[in-house]
């Protein structure tokens, strides 16, 4: 609800009186005797004031409605909502019993079995053995001995027939040097038609196995002239020795 404001017109206040000079007593005019009063016009003045006064509150009276209703608080109650009324329990319903009736027992039925009649026994005939085949003479064949060719023989020429295209290099190793190792290592060397080294074997060592495996090594790197015999290029072998000295 909206306040109402009311406006209540102050009173008029009464002006002090003024001292009246003493004048002369006259016989007061016509004019005089018709116009009011001086208290009496202030008092019309102070209503006609009062009445002016109460018209401006009443035309301010809207306005003053309006900005009270926009400054006033505006108050909101939540109202929860009611809650909707719960379903009644299902009546029960009683239900009608029923009897189970007791089982009858029957005696089962006696079922006799008759035995099975045995087997008859069945005497399978063996077929006759298949006749003996008679023996075959075989006649051996003969024997024929096949020889092997004749491995090839490499010719064998001595150390000072061989001639060299490329002489082996002598390589003494660092670890030989050091340690004052010296010999002479002999190797079977067998060369093909073309005179390049095919087989290369240790034939007597030299004491030590590093002057030996550095002569299989220098040997590989040798060539030779091919030898001939009757204008043909035949394999050979030579045992070469290799000597490795060291200066002590």
């Amino acid at each position: 609800m909206k306040p109402v404001l009311a406006f209540v017109a102050p009173a008029p206040v009464a002006a002090p009186p003024r001292p009246v000079a003493l004048r002369p007593q006259s016989r007061p005019s016509y004019a005089e005797l018709a116009r009011p009063p001086r208290s009496r016009r202030m008092l019309l003045v102070g209503i006609a004031a009062a009445h002016l006064l109460a018209f401006w509150g009443l035309s301010r009276m809207q306005d003053i409605r309006r900005a009270v209703a926009h400054v006033a608080p505006i108050v909101v109650h939540i109202v929860a909502p009611t809650e909707p009324p719960k379903p009644l329990p299902p009546t029960p319903v009683a239900m009608p019993e029923f009897k189970v009736p007791a089982p009858a027992l029957i005696d089962p039925p006696v079922i006799a079995i008759a035995a099975a009649p045995a087997p008859a026994l069945v005497v399978a005939a063996l077929p006759p053995p298949p006749p003996t085949p008679a023996p075959v003479q075989t006649v051996a064949a003969p024997v024929v001995q096949v020889q092997p060719p004749p491995a090839p023989t490499i010719k064998r020429i001595p150390a000072s027939a061989v001639r060299y295209l490329k002489e082996p290099r002598m390589t003494v190793p660092l670890m030989s040097k050091r340690l004052k190792e010296s010999g002479v290592v002999q190797l079977r060397v067998v060369v093909d038609v073309n005179g390049q080294p095919r087989e290369i074997t240790l034939a007597k060592s030299s004491g030590f196995a590093r002057l030996d495996e550095q002569a299989l090594q220098d040997m590989r790197s040798a060539r030779f002239v091919p030898y001939t015999e009757n204008g043909q290029a035949v394999e050979w072998e030579v045992i070469a020795p290799m000597s490795y000295e060291v200066d002590r």
